[in-house]
């Protein structure tokens, strides 16, 4: 970031300058949620076949995602080609959504699993008898109680996303803090950390405020 060079800064520079920041948090975020949702969903279902190899390969992937730090699987995917393959990874900002994206949709797949899992099986029974078909009965029925109880936990993990998206800067992504601190190194002043987090807190603000509103509008398939 060349531009911050000047003796002083004011208020508005600074904004100027978080706000670029800000826009990469904000598409690795969209980008993390675009991918991360529907293979969260794939995983779900490949860890839940009746075909034992896929549901153990399944499971041992998410469990080891989620037992190891997002921090490690970032250099892991960012290295791991160079140092196993020869074929180093060019784009930092492509390493770092690709382990977002394997992160969170283990972490996805295991809301969904549950929310699955919590539909009681009578309620495929009934559909049965009502002569709708598996797809009918899975759309029609199961979804909307799922969709309803995993709202909660997934509006937790989609919040963590957006505070995760700082640790893109391990690899040198130039996200929201790395920007701040560009800017604290650069001018030896403490308070743009402390404005950066402030576009944590609202962005975290709208998003509760947008999941509130959908757990309003799900109570329709409350049981």
């Amino acid at each position: 970031m060349n531009m911050i060079c000047a003796i002083n800064i004011s208020f508005a520079e600074v904004t100027k300058i978080l706000l670029t920041g800000f826009g990469e948090t904000c598409l690795l975020f969209i980008l993390t949620l675009v991918c991360a949702l529907p293979l969260g969903l794939l995983v779900c279902f490949g860890s839940m076949s009746k075909f034992k190899p896929i549901s153990w390969l399944m499971k041992t992937i998410v469990w080891i995602i989620r037992g190891t730090p997002l921090l490690l699987q970032i250099i892991v995917v960012f290295y791991g080609p160079g140092l196993l393959f020869d074929y180093p990874m060019r784009s930092r900002f492509i390493a770092v959504l690709i382990a977002f994206v394997i992160n969170y949709a283990c972490y996805f797949s295991e809301i969904y699993r549950g929310g699955i899992l919590s539909v009681s099986k009578g309620q495929n029974e009934a559909a049965q008898v009502l002569g709708l078909t598996k797809s009918q009965t899975f759309f029609h029925v199961i979804l909307p109680q799922v969709v309803k109880r995993i709202v909660p936990p997934m509006s937790n993990e989609i919040i963590t996303l957006v505070k995760d998206t700082s640790l893109a800067r391990i690899i040198g992504v130039i996200e929201l803090i790395t920007v701040a601190q560009q800017i604290v190194n650069n001018y030896v002043i403490l308070w743009p950390l402390f404005y950066a987090g402030a576009f944590y807190l609202i962005f975290n603000g709208i998003l509760t405020l947008l999941f509130g509103f959908i757990e309003k509008k799900m109570n329709y398939y409350k049981i």
